[in-house]
């Protein structure tokens, strides 16, 4: 039974920010998939974290090396992309963001190309199919793949800026943070803000990374992603936290990721009203909500819970991530508007 509490969060209407294609897959797709290779003998257990479990986060990026098996061909990427869209549309999601990295698979003949090409074609059949959530797609860049990959990237995530008619806004910096060092994608990262792409950079997810988040946020980024190890309390520095506040960067926050992937212990100690608190843009998301077995309307609920607030500062929370979106200005008023009719049947 659905409770009113639950209803308020699901009829809430959201904005997420940071979801990957690959880790947002749910347990109805993955059925999907699994059945398509029977060959492979995975199972459930491998694709996601069920609730009460933790993982390291070493431990985590093995489960999307399961998933990549599953999702290998631009049948399967077709399959997941509207899945995805149209569950994140079921939970009250009006604008998402995608991302995910460019793959090619020699045994299927899947292209980089092909990928952004799938999940653009993706989007629109959600559109045509009157699926009431706008869609945009960053493509990403994996840390773990060096400089030369990365620059390779950037041109693919360019030319696709150019021919999508605005679907593709701008560049994700993803991957292991305890591979490679951020110095060695500056001169991709920078190319790609230069050319008109905006950045959203996953930083600071772990504590030995403040050398390289001062690089990053000198170049700076539009949005971050974690930022877990920022700030003094937990391990960064004061200098790091002037930094992203002189240049107002909103923080993608992720709550059951961090709690489960183990980079905070527990919900109570997030790192969320460090900034909220201080009145710092923070946008809450859910990270992989296939992988993590959560949703963004509970993403909502565990923050209201968990630091006391009311409906009323939930529903700011989620109008305030519309400016912290990637979407085109006009886009912003529009979305703006949707929020303001819909306030009085949600805050009754």
């Amino acid at each position: 039974m659905e409770t009113e509490a639950d209803a308020f969060y699901r009829e809430l209407p959201k904005v997420e920010l940071h979801a990957h294609l690959n880790g947002s897959i749910s347990f109805a797709t993955i059925e999907k998939l699994i059945a398509r290779k029977p060959h492979l003998n995975i199972g459930h257990s491998m694709t996601a974290i069920q609730s009460g479990q933790r993982r390291t986060l070493e431990e985590c990026f093995q489960v999307f090396k399961v998933i990549h098996q599953l999702v290998d061909s631009e049948e399967d990427i077709l399959m997941v992309a509207k899945d995805v869209i149209k569950e994140f549309a079921d939970d009250g999601v009006k604008y998402l963001e995608l991302r995910s990295t460019p793959r090619e698979e020699k045994n299927t003949g899947l292209t980089k190309k092909n990928y952004v090409e799938t999940i653009i074609e993706a989007i629109h059949q959600c559109k045509k199919e009157g699926v009431d959530t706008e869609v945009r797609f960053l493509v990403a860049v994996d840390r773990r793949n060096g400089t030369e990959v990365a620059m390779e990237t950037v041109k693919l995530a360019e030319e696709f800026m150019l021919s999508t008619s605005g679907l593709v806004v701008g560049l994700d910096l993803s991957g292991d943070p305890t591979v490679g060092h951020g110095k060695d994608l500056l001169p991709a990262l920078e190319k790609a803000k230069h050319s008109g792409l905006k950045l959203a950079l996953h930083m600071s997810e772990v504590p030995s990374q403040m050398e390289e988040s001062d690089l990053l946020l000198n170049i700076p980024p539009h949005r971050i992603g974690h930022g877990t190890f920022l700030h003094p309390e937990m391990g960064g520095s004061q200098s790091l936290v002037d930094k992203v506040q002189k240049n107002n960067i909103p923080l993608e926050l992720c709550l059951t990721s961090n709690v489960k992937g183990q980079t905070v212990p527990s919900y109570s100690q997030h790192h969320f009203p460090y900034w909220y608190q201080s009145g710092h843009p923070c946008v809450i998301c859910t990270d992989d909500k296939g992988v993590f077995c959560t949703n963004l309307s509970l993403e909502y609920q565990r923050a209201a819970s968990t630091f006391g607030l009311s409906h009323e500062a939930m529903w700011k929370l989620s109008q305030q991530a519309i400016d912290c979106s990637f979407a085109p200005d006009a886009l912003k008023d529009q979305l703006k508007q949707r929020w303001t009719k819909l306030r009085p049947a949600v805050l009754r």
